[in-house]
């Protein structure tokens, strides 16, 4: 127990500068290179997130990864839903890990984390074929050797982040409300609360994780160390048009006291070369034979401002 405390106050305060933003020109992400060095994108340089398209190379070894304990709620505790400032993350306890599928070791899952766009942008890291999806999400694993995120950030493959795209449908994800549910909790920066553990795998595209292109870059926040094996997902995981307004239009990056209250929005980072990386495509993947999300048009933001309104109405 005292590992995962350790490890989870790491995990906070990694992510928890204010020396950072999205949207401000003196802090925004092309701007990260001149408060944090290794945030620099330099010529072969290993960054995250990058653009996934047709040079990718098939490696029949890619099978499914063991998600050990992502099938049954754990049965100890809370997990903790939190306001960065930056996203929102959901703090796990221990009783989580991931293995196999070509990873070089065992990983312990820690948290999980969103990014998302605007109310008429798509706003994933990672892109398709250029083009992004409305949502990302990362769960974020470190080796089992290392007591804390710290001591992995010196290993070139500390960190093992398993990312999945979110697309949009009518019907609300049950699923995903156990988080959406609790979203008006962390409205502010600072602001947290308690969820009740949940089966992991639930949230998951479970009848396609042999699905997933494999590639090593870095952390996509500050300090964008280079020591993540990246994993993703080809098959999205869908929420509703209303699930979605919850973030772009309900999450805000200022705090309680402030005096003018700023959406976060668009908080990702933008895409990088992937110069002389091979990216790998799994034995089940389909090689990109879908498309990302269209960008949100004008009917799209209709719906949106459609859904917002009704949901505003509802608090």
């Amino acid at each position: 127990m005292v590992w995962t405390a350790a490890l989870l106050v790491v995990v906070i305060s990694y992510a928890d500068s204010d020396d950072y933003c999205y949207n401000e020109p003196h802090c925004d992400p092309y701007a990260w290179g001149d408060m944090f060095p290794s945030c620099h994108p330099l010529l072969e340089e290993h960054h995250s997130p990058i653009n996934l398209d047709q040079h990718m190379v098939r490696n029949s070894s890619l099978d499914s990864l063991h998600l050990e304990g992502f099938d049954a709620a754990q049965p100890a505790g809370h997990w903790t839903l939190q306001n960065d400032g930056h996203s929102v993350v959901l703090h796990m306890g221990s009783g989580m890990s991931v293995s196999g599928g070509g990873l070089p070791d065992v990983y312990h899952t820690v948290q999980l984390h969103f990014h998302w766009g605007a109310q008429a942008t798509n706003g994933s890291e990672h892109t398709v074929d250029t083009r992004r999806y409305p949502m990302e999400m990362h769960i974020v694993n470190v080796k089992a050797v290392y007591p804390n995120l710290t001591a992995a950030l010196d290993d070139p493959t500390g960190l093992a982040v398993l990312s999945f795209f979110i697309d949009v449908v009518y019907a609300d994800n049950v699923h995903f409300g156990h988080i959406t549910q609790k979203l008006s909790s962390v409205a502010l920066k600072g602001q947290t609360t308690k969820i009740k553990p949940f089966p992991l795998i639930s949230l998951l595209p479970k009848h396609n994780m042999s699905q997933y292109y494999r590639y090593y870059g870095s952390l996509t926040t500050p300090p964008c160390s280079q020591v993540v094996v990246w994993t993703l997902y080809e098959v999205p995981i869908h929420i509703s048009w209303s699930q979605l307004a919850q973030f772009t239009s309900q999450i805000f990056s200022t705090e309680e006291d402030a005096e003018q209250v700023t959406p976060l929005q668009n908080n990702f980072r933008h895409v990088h070369e992937t110069f002389s990386r091979v990216v790998s495509a799994s034995k089940d993947a389909k090689l990109l034979s879908g498309t990302a999300a269209r960008p949100l048009g004008s009917a799209a933001t209709l719906m949106l401002i459609i859904t917002v309104g009704r949901v505003s109405s509802a608090l």
